[in-house]
C-alpha cells in the first residue's frame, strides 16, 4: 500500500529518495518506473518531475548524496591526534556503521554505476577516490611509521574497502553478530591484512585508551 506523505517538499523530496533507494536496490534500476516510484511514495506521478526532471538526475542524486554523506562521516569521525593503528580502527568502524544504516543506498551506488552517464559516472568516482585516498593516506603513514607491513598500498586499501562495505551483503541486525561485533571482527582481520605487530597493536590500543580517556 502507498504511503500518503504530506505536502511539504523536502518531506516528499525525502520520501521519494528513500523509496527509490529501496525500489532499485530491490528490482534495479532499469526495472523501476517513476511511475511506481509515485506509487510507492503516494503523490501523483508527475509530481516527482518537481524535485528529479529525469530517472537519471534521480539516480544521480542518490548516489552524489551517498558519497557526500560519506565523507562528511568521516571527515566528524577522523581522529586529528592518534597514530596509523587507531585511525585505522576508526576508518573502519565509520565505513561500517554508515554502510549498515544505509543497506539501500550502499547498494544502488556499488550496484547502479554503470547506469550512471559517462559525466555523472566520473563526478561520483572522484568522490570515491577522494575518499578512497583518505585510507591510503592512513596505510602510507602507518608503513612510514613502522606500524604496517604492507607491500602494495593501493591494492591493500582495495581489499580493505571491498571487504568492510560487503558487510551489508550478509549482515542482519537479529542475527547472530550485533554491529559491534562484526566491527570487532573486520577489525582484527583489518590489522592482520596490513601486518600489524603485536607491538604495534600494544601501541594502538594505549593510544585508543588516551583518545577515549581525553
Amino acid at each position: 500500500m502507498a504511503r500518503t506523505v504530506g505536502s511539504d517538499g523536502e518531506r516528499t523530496q525525502a520520501a521519494t529518495r528513500d523509496a527509490a533507494a529501496a525500489l532499485i536496490a530491490r528490482h534495479g534500476y532499469e526495472a523501476m518506473s517513476m511511475r511506481q516510484l509515485a506509487a510507492e511514495v503516494g503523490v501523483q506521478a508527475a509530481a516527482l518531475y518537481r524535485y528529479f526532471p529525469t530517472k537519471q538526475d534521480l539516480l544521480y542524486s542518490l548516489m552524489r548524496d551517498h558519497m557526500d554523506g560519506l565523507i562528511e562521516s568521516w571527515k566528524a569521525a577522523r581522529p586529528a591526534a592518534l597514530g596509523p593503528a587507531a585511525r585505522l580502527e576508526h576508518f573502519v568502524a565509520n565505513h561500517i556503521a554508515f554502510h549498515v544504516a544505509r543497506r539501500h543506498s550502499t547498494h544502488v551506488s556499488n550496484m547502479e554505476l554503470r547506469s550512471l552517464s559517462r559525466e555523472r559516472l566520473s563526478q561520483v568516482l572522484k568522490l570515491r577516490t577522494a575518499y578512497e585516498k583518505e585510507l591510503r593516506r592512513i596505510l602510507r603513514d602507518g608503513v612510514e611509521d613502522g606500524a604496517f607491513r604492507i607491500d602494495d598500498v593501493a591494492l591493500t586499501a582495495m581489499a580493505i574497502i571491498q571487504m568492510i562495505t560487503g558487510v551489508i551483503v550478509w549482515f542482519r541486525p537479529d542475527e547472530r553478530l550485533s554491529v559491534e561485533e562484526v566491527t570487532r571482527n573486520y577489525l582484527t582481520m583489518t590489522m592482520r591484512l596490513v601486518g600489524a605487530n603485536a607491538k604495534q597493536e600494544e601501541r594502538h590500543v594505549r593510544d585508543r585508551a588516551e583518545f577515549r580517556a581525553g
